[in-house]
């Protein structure tokens, strides 16, 4: 279901197609569709400067891949075993910064509880509707995982509890984000849109009329909006947004879904909503938090709204397990809701 936003958003990128049209490139990175779009600069340096950051997304998959053999998996194996563990400079950033991601947000997000989500069956590429042993999980929350028990010094990582262990999903396509930005920047490039799997960052506008560019935001339940997107909106130079969703890698037995998003506090998957977008404005690490940010306020359920706000969105917007849609005053004056008679509650 992932690909509707994609779809939607080289459709869009198609409007009004001529010589100004952008250049486009798609890959399948980190379970997802990718697409890039280049504006503004001739071919031949678009498809340079795109192959350099789709070598980079898989550079990025491969090191931090959380079930397959990876840098990532190697340490993993050496907090179960009770080691310290020396990582690579930049593991040992990513690590530190996906720390204070975590407490921002309450541990509501937690990259740490990489063995429950394993125990739940989404580390593979096949998920089987399966719902563990409730006593496993209890088992494992009694041992209190977190990426907060790990210590890192310098570049030596260990953990006095063996039951950490890393997933970077949730995080990681929000570096890539950035690290993307940054590349094409670096190569030129001032115009841009970057797609990984429905988190986007814009640079610059679509052409030399500095049309935006535009993009859409997945219905969770398609069938319920009749296939169109739930709303569109333009990004502005350096946004970026980030959705989280029940609908992404989930697994469904009798009539109850069970999705990748779980709570920290249950060891269950959220429930209460069905997405939450978040909007987030140009700065640093824009990619990354548009990423991180989503999740503690998709599993924050009802008290999504105070959750944002301490965490400072501005901009959300949030689907409820019911269906009702609502949005920040903020993201309300952003979007175009693209399904007929739907109405949203803004929520100061």
């Amino acid at each position: 279901m992932r690909q509707l936003l994609s779809l939607l958003v080289a459709a869009w990128l198609l409007a009004g197609c001529g010589p100004s049209e952008p250049w486009r490139q798609e890959s399948y990175v980190f379970g997802t569709r990718v697409e890039l779009a280049i504006a503004g600069v001739p071919e031949a340096q678009a498809r340079a400067a795109g192959t350099r950051v789709l070598q980079d997304f898989d550079y990025l998959h491969r090191t931090y891949h959380a079930w397959q053999p990876s840098e990532l998996s190697v340490l993993n194996e050496a907090i179960a075993a009770g080691r310290a563990h020396e990582v690579s400079a930049e593991f040992a950033g990513y690590i530190r910064e996906a720390q204070v991601a975590a407490a921002a947000g309450e541990h509501l997000f937690d990259p740490g509880i990489g063995r429950l989500i394993a125990l739940w069956g989404f580390h593979t590429d096949e998920i089987r509707p399966r719902v563990p042993d409730v006593g496993a999980v209890q088992a494992l929350l009694a041992q209190h995982p977190s990426i907060a028990g790990l210590r890192v010094e310098g570049r030596n990582v260990s953990s006095r509890n063996r039951s950490v262990a890393i997933d970077f999903g949730g995080y990681l396509k929000g570096v890539a984000l950035d690290r993307a930005a940054a590349s094409l920047k670096r190569d030129g490039i001032a115009h841009a849109l970057i797609n990984i799997g429905g988190n986007v960052m814009a640079l610059g506008s679509r052409d030399a009329a500095g049309t935006p560019w535009r993009i859409g935001i997945q219905h969770p339940r398609p069938q319920t909006g009749g296939g169109a997107p739930l709303a569109t909106l333009e990004l502005k130079d350096g946004e970026a947004i980030g959705t989280s969703g029940d609908y992404h890698r989930y697994f469904e037995l009798g009539s109850r879904r069970y999705s990748h998003l779980l709570d920290p506090r249950t060891g269950f998957p959220a429930e209460g909503t069905q997405a939450v977008t978040v909007l987030i404005a140009p700065g640093e690490k824009t990619g990354m938090r548009s990423d991180a940010l989503s999740k503690p306020i998709f599993i924050a359920g009802r008290e999504w709204r105070a959750m944002a706000q301490k965490l400072g969105v501005e901009a959300v917007l949030r689907v409820g397990a019911d269906g009702t849609v609502s949005a920040t005053p903020a993201m309300q004056a952003r979007i175009k809701i693209e399904v007929p008679d739907l109405k949203v509650e803004v929520v100061q």
